[in-house]
């Protein structure tokens, strides 16, 4: 083997044999492979692309250059992922849910990127609580709760987070074969029986357009079943924010109502909830409108808050979080409403202008090693369609102090059209199966 000639063939438009790839994502994770090697790798699969058995072999072989995890239980081993949009904590109630319906899901999840939040820096908004486990303490959780939401150890996935880091330096994030086996590479690790993807389109998600997102859907979905995952996905619409909230604290408050029982609270994102969860639970080979109700239940009845409760306290928060949360979330210094200029009807919202303001609030990172302010964000966000009048309120800001509260009352404006009523979007748009 040789890296320069498997570069070559890259940069020649030629795809390297599948023990190529392989071996280069091992070289990425012990580190044969130089920066310099690895940066102009990226750069060539920028521009030229891999065949799909390519991007086949380079999922695997990022996967396969750590730790590889396998499992004993009595039932499905499931997960889904989400490619990230605003609003979007669908994870918080999916995993629960799912773990109320006799499903183990180890779900490694990441951190706030770019205007999207973390699923991690929302859980950890919940005081006490870490998602930095061991395997060894993962395991006792999914074991003993069902599920649990974790952030990847050192030992998952080596060869992704090196080249995620070149990549992020060198201009190649978007390329399509880069961010599949990217995402698959950690999904896959976790010794998944079945994932469902989550392929977000519009102006909170990274994929401005439907077209964008269902060429992302296929090439996960045809990489992941390539791989030996039984995977499909959902293309969903990310032109106004999943739940009526966007931050921390506020997006875990939203969840906890809807496992409370309380689905008006957040609509959307219960339907989406449920939609995903009935298609991953399908995979295993359920009928879909069965496991569609079976995950119904699971939330009104509570059975699923009784399971994100557990999943809390394993994780070193709260131990009654499912009876007292609204005492433990963190609560922001300043609060008010923004109120509409004109009257009209919701038209347009810029879901990536808005995901930034709560970054700029102290919500997200600016750059990686940057603080989280868990309690500031928006709530009670106003949806596109919703007719309005002059004075109602658009949203409420939770900010650490007034100048903070002002320039996100300003940036919320300014995301925000008020015009005609628009055409109705289908939450679900397409689906991509097997």
């Amino acid at each position: 083997m040789d890296t320069r000639a498997i570069i070559a063939k890259v940069r020649r438009q030629q795809t390297p044999t599948s023990e190529e790839l392989s071996w280069f994502a091992n070289g990425l994770a012990n580190m044969t492979v130089s920066d310099a090697q690895a940066g102009a790798f990226a750069m060539a699969v920028c521009l030229n692309g891999l065949s799909d058995a390519g991007r086949v072999a380079l999922t695997t072989g990022m996967r396969d250059s750590g730790d590889v995890l396998t499992w004993d239980f009595d039932g499905p081993v499931l997960d889904k992922h989400s490619t990230g949009g605003v609003g979007d904590c669908v994870s918080l109630i999916l995993a629960p849910a799912l773990a109320a319906c006799g499903v183990y899901v180890p779900m490694i999840s990441g951190r706030g990127l770019g205007h999207t939040g973390g699923t991690l820096d929302k859980l950890e908004a919940i005081p006490g609580l870490s998602t930095s486990v061991t395997e060894a303490k993962l395991r006792r959780i999914v074991g003993r709760v069902g599920c649990a939401i974790v952030s990847a150890t050192g030992s998952i996935a080596p060869a992704d987070k090196r080249l995620y880091a070149i990549r992020d330096v060198t201009a190649t994030v978007d390329s399509m074969d880069l961010i599949t086996a990217s995402i698959l590479a950690k999904k896959l690790a976790a010794g998944l029986g079945g994932l469902v993807l989550d392929v977000k389109a519009g102006s909170g998600a990274f994929m401005k357009t439907v077209d964008e997102a269902e060429a992302l859907a296929r090439a996960l979905v045809g990489t992941a079943n390539g791989a030996g995952c039984n995977t499909a996905a959902l293309v969903t619409d990310m032109n106004t924010p999943l739940a009526p909230a966007l931050g921390n604290a506020v997006e875990v408050a939203v969840c906890m109502e809807v496992l409370s029982g309380n689905i008006a609270a957040a609509p959307r994102l219960y339907e989406l909830s449920i939609a995903l969860g009935a298609r991953v639970l399908a995979l295993h080979g359920e009928d879909e409108k069965r496991a569609k109700a079976r995950l119904e239940k699971a939330i009104t009845s509570g059975d699923a808050m009784v399971k994100f409760a557990d999943m809390v306290a394993a994780l070193g928060g709260p131990p009654d979080m499912a009876d007292d949360w609204r005492t433990h979330l963190p609560k922001a210094a300043v609060t008010g409403d923004v109120q509409a200029a004109d009257d009209g009807y919701i038209s347009a919202i810029n879901g990536e202008a808005l995901g930034l303001a709560v970054v700029a609030m102290g919500g997200g990172r600016q750059v990686e090693t940057d603080p989280i302010n868990p309690a500031v964000g928006l709530s009670d966000m106003v949806n596109v369609g919703d007719k309005i009048s002059r004075g109602d309120a658009l949203c409420m800001i939770h900010a650490a102090d007034d100048d903070a509260a002002e320039a996100a009352a300003q940036a919320v404006r300014a995301a925000i059209t008020i015009g005609d009523a628009p055409d109705a979007m289908p939450l679900i748009i397409s689906r991509v199966d097997p």
